[in-house]
């Protein structure tokens, strides 16, 4: 499955959703790689597991799981023969007793989780060396009494100490030394006791000065009576930091000792981490494990696009049986989009191993490839248009779908002139449908609900819209093909109905009557007939033609009927002296008889009096040159009249 897929359906953002509800900087990372199966076995085994972690939190929400950020570090640390530090014990002991806790955890949810509850068994006992740590670290120092050494040892520091600062004492209170003392006190400098010297009485005190004060006046001397006693101190300090280290190189070889039941511990909480992040998160949108299918059949039972959280409306689809192709009509925001992307995002998740918001009895069907082509998708760096680009992409789906690709599109042929793109919609769904592809496609084109209809292995379906709150309900609607709702909307909000009439004419060439809405004033109606009318007299008194070849029947604009064929066109030009008129039918220009013609609409009803009329008689280019033209004069290029 391609990474577009990924991004456009949203699977990263649920992969983020999930790592949120995980402790361990490893799971979480576990969790940002997690990516669609192929092994049914393995999404069922992981599908199951969920639901087990599911039960084990609704008894209790707080499952011992450990950070382990640092316990890798540390075996690393001790392989290359660096002591665990005493004040990095404390995070040690914490993991062991987690280990325990956890063990004890799952075997006391054994009832309720028979299959998750087994992995706990991996972790050994490891109470001894918990217990052997704890009982020589304390509060992140080495315990006194980790060794009688080090006992020993702390116990004559602490005597020396109290001698050494009780002789400070006495000399501070000396009558030798009274006189030239700047302060009667002892002060400590550099883990040495001074007397606080007169500078001018410095040489009047043997010892050593080991500080000076900031003006200079007073000058730190430790007497030679304490320096023997300190220098014990220091040797003795020395036996104490060896003896530390002594039992600390010993507790991280004991810790080095239990790697291999260590780094199992380490898998088994991680393990434990990532399965509980799903089952919250699983539970947080109310999940519900799906069966899963491998002969390419969807059942979605009320399921909801998990990021829309309660503002989701609920889709029902069940589809693959008898189709293999579903084209989705209807308004826009009317839903479409969002139905493709929940059929798609759904579809990545179960394949994962996830739970789905649906409702139990849910089936996913397994794919190798999940293609998608929806939203804008413009490249600026490759200066494609919307449609180009979309169109790389198209191609390349067609490249690579196979019969165990879901593929799904969005407003397929869009952005683009609406007769070549509607035919580029329909072979392309073709080719995809003859490949072996599952498809679900959203389109406006009316051609290609006719084409779905006629089709076999196709469906069409809609998006349900309710026209009495002229609002879309979201729902989708297999079996009918629906519309844009453009007119039920214009009479429900009070155009006239013969207006609304003579369009849904033009467009699908039957009539259908329309009753305006009985809540609305006559008086609105008649408005909008008196108001054009009087424009439409207003224009004719200013039309004069001062040299008329013959009385104008028709006008540049009106929409006529031939009445041999029965084709509808627009009036060019005319008429000559002959009484012949142009008449634009399907882009072709065609000269007739006005005897052969039928005014169907005047083109004062349909256009405003300023409209440029090039746009319907003229080709693209042809307005583009007659633009320039006019703007100046182009060399080399002449406009040929169309």
């Amino acid at each position: 499955m391609n990474q577009q897929a990924f991004e456009v359906l949203g699977f990263y953002k649920i992969l983020e959703e999930i790592e949120s509800y995980a402790k361990t900087n490893l799971a979480k990372e576990t969790i940002r790689k997690l990516r669609p199966l192929q092994d049914k076995r393995k999404m069922e085994q992981s599908i199951k597991e969920i639901e087990e972690a599911m039960k084990i939190i609704e008894i209790s929400s707080s499952v011992p799981i450990h950070t382990l950020d640092e316990m890798s570090i540390y075996l690393s640390q001790a392989k290359k023969g660096i002591y665990i530090r005493a004040d990095q014990f404390p995070f040690v002991i914490s993991f062991l007793e987690h280990c325990t806790k956890l063990k004890q955890f799952m075997r006391d949810k054994e009832y309720a989780a028979p299959n998750v509850s087994l992995y706990v068994q991996s972790i050994p006992d490891v109470s001894e060396l918990t217990e052997e740590i704890a009982r020589c670290i304390r509060h992140s120092n080495v315990d006194d009494y980790a060794s009688s050494d080090l006992a020993y040892l702390r116990r004559q520091l602490s005597i020396l100490t109290d001698r050494v600062k009780e002789k400070a004492s006495q000399l501070v209170k000396s009558k030798k030394y009274a006189s030239y003392l700047q302060d009667k006190i002892v002060s400590e400098r550099n883990g040495h006791l001074t007397l606080s010297v007169k500078r001018e009485y410095r040489t009047k005190i043997q010892g050593s000065v080991l500080d000076t004060s900031a003006s200079g006046a007073t000058v730190f001397i430790e007497p030679i009576e304490l320096a023997d006693m300190q220098a014990e101190i220091e040797t003795m300090k020395l036996a104490e930091e060896s003896e530390v280290e002594r039992i600390l190189y010993e507790l991280t070889e004991k810790l080095l000792a239990e790697e291999e039941a260590i780094n199992l511990a380490i898998e088994t909480m991680h393990y434990y981490d990532v399965l509980f992040a799903k089952a919250k998160y699983s539970r947080v949108i109310a999940a519900k494990p799906p069966f899963l299918s491998e002969d390419y059949t969807i059942y979605l039972k009320e399921a909801r696009h998990p990021m829309l959280g309660d503002k989701a409306v609920p889709l029902t689809l069940s589809f693959g049986e008898e189709h293999r192709a579903l084209v989705i009509t209807g308004p826009n925001t009317g839903g479409k989009t969002v139905t493709l992307k929940t059929i798609g995002l759904l579809t990545m998740m179960a394949q994962s191993g996830l739970l789905i918001p649906a409702k139990a009895g849910s089936k996913i069907a397994i794919f190798q490839h999940i293609f998608v082509d929806i939203g804008d998708g413009q490249s600026i760096e490759q200066n494609l248009s919307t449609f180009s680009s979309r169109l790389v992409n198209i191609i390349d789906i067609l490249r690579t779908t196979n019969d165990r690709s879901l593929v799904l599109l969005d407003e397929l042929g869009s952005g683009t002139d609406p007769g070549e793109g509607m035919a580029l919609a329909i072979v392309i769904l073709e080719q995809l449908y003859q490949k072996g592809a599952t498809l679900f496609a959203t389109t406006h084109y009316s051609e290609m609900k006719e084409f779905a209809d006629q089709t076999e292995g196709f469906l069409n379906g809609t998006m349900e819209f309710d026209i009495n709150t002229l609002r879309p309900t979201y729902k989708l609607l297999l079996g009918q093909s629906g519309r844009s709702q453009a007119f039920e909307i214009a009479s429900k909000l009070g155009l006239h109905p013969k207006l609304i009439e003579k369009a849904h004419q033009i467009t699908y060439k039957t009539y259908r009557n329309f009753h305006h809405d009985q809540n609305l004033k006559e008086l609105d109606f008649q408005q909008q007939i008196v108001v054009n009318k009087y424009a439409r007299k207003s224009v004719e008194k200013k039309t004069v033609n001062p040299t008329p070849s013959r009385e104008p029947i028709f006008e540049k604009g009106d929409n006529v009927i031939l009445t041999e064929t029965d084709e509808m066109g627009i009036v060019y030009q005319g008429p000559d002296v002959q009484g012949r008129y142009i008449v634009q039918v399907r882009q072709e220009k065609r000269t007739m008889n006005q005897k052969r013609l039928k005014l169907y609409i005047k083109g004062t009803e349909l256009y405003p009096e300023d409209y440029d009329f090039d746009i319907i008689f003229k080709s693209k280019e042809y307005r583009k040159i007659n633009k320039q033209q006019k703007r100046k004069h182009v060399e080399d290029v002449w406009l040929e009249e169309e």
